[in-house]
């Protein structure tokens, strides 16, 4: 049976265990196309960010 060799402190105990109160991601709506997206991304249906054209949008065949 695996022992730890010393005692694990309060602090990395605190480190390995904060990622358990991780949330979902949140999704704000996007002023000019309505769709939902994460906050500070691009939104990738009209490939604009904070009101200016970032990405060209691919024209569907």
């Amino acid at each position: 049976m695996a022992v730890p060799k010393r005692k694990v402190t309060r602090s990395k105990r605190g480190n390995r265990r904060s990622t358990d109160a991780l949330e979902a991601p949140t999704y704000v709506e996007d002023q000019t196309s309505g769709e939902l997206r994460r906050p500070h991304h691009i939104d990738l249906k009209t490939g604009m960010y904070r009101g200016r054209q970032v990405l060209k949008v691919k024209e569907d065949a």
